[in-house]
């Protein structure tokens, strides 16, 4: 692994723009602006000689991305110490960086809202709440303070925890030529975490009943009886193939599906 073109002041910049990922939030890829938007910092000194390498980098980091906001930085680190392999190194594959990423999302977003949202955020209130309601000007400041300490210690350690981590790991997966296994598990973990939130997430239920003279049962019992969350698979898949495939934006899909929503349920045959 060469010797990192980034100086603490770069670092800084980095550090200081992932703040901007709850005030810059589409609906379509989520938090993917204020993702490349921190990194340009570092991609300017990684790519300073390599333009086409540099439009690449931008790109690629305005994928899809969506995580707790307190573990964004985790992934800024890692994304940092990748982009320098791929900028020395011809042979690295590019893509295990995104794919590092999708793979993060889910674990860092599991632990990062049951800490802040679940419990930090419920004990700065309390403490807040106690002091508000004496009337005392402590109770915001306690509030603020007790919610935001923790939050930019866990941003700070996660940032150079993950650049660390990145460093160490591509050096250690060099030296024992893993790459190749490293981007298969990373694409794998990526499949298991979309499989999972699309079953937990697209819900489709077909109430006609069809009957054999004995039993009756709804299309979707059937259905799920054959294959569980089969409709929602290939709900899941038709989408994937109209967006990729046909081109067909995101906010024409939620059109279309809204208005074979409202149809369906009008004719008795989605509830």
């Amino acid at each position: 692994m060469m010797t990192s073109k980034l100086t603490k002041k770069d670092f800084n910049s980095i550090f200081i723009r992932s703040l901007s990922c709850p005030f810059s939030f589409g609906y379509e890829k989520q938090e993917n602006m204020a993702y490349a938007y921190a990194m340009i910092p570092a991609l300017k000194k990684i790519y300073a000689d390599n333009k086409k390498g540099m439009s690449e980098a931008l790109k690629r980091h305005l994928a899809f991305f969506n995580i707790t906001n307190q573990c964004n930085t985790f992934c800024l680190g890692m994304s940092i110490a990748m982009e320098e392999e791929a900028a020395a190194n011809e042979d690295f594959d590019a893509n295990i960086i995104n794919n590092t990423k999708v793979a993060l999302m889910g674990p860092l977003s599991g632990i990062g809202d049951s800490l802040f949202w679940g419990t930090f955020k419920i004990l700065a209130t309390s403490i807040g709440t106690v002091y508000s309601l004496k009337g005392s000007v402590l109770g915001p400041i306690l509030y603020w303070l007790a919610y935001n300490i923790p939050a930019f210690a866990c941003r700070i350690g996660l940032f150079h925890a993950g650049y660390g981590s990145g460093t160490k790991f591509l050096t250690d997966a060099k030296t024992k030529s893993a790459m190749n296994k490293l981007m298969k598990g990373a694409t794998i973990l990526g499949l298991f975490i979309i499989g999972a939130m699309t079953a937990s997430i697209v819900s489709v239920n077909i109430p006609v009943k069809i009957s054999d003279g004995k039993n009756v049962q709804t299309i979707s019992e059937l259905i799920n009886g054959i294959i569980p969350q089969l409709t929602s698979l290939l709900i899941f898949a038709g989408t994937y193939f109209a967006i990729v495939n046909k081109k067909i934006s995101a906010n024409r899909m939620i059109i279309i599906f809204t208005v074979v929503a409202l149809f369906g349920a009008y004719f008795g045959v989605l509830a």
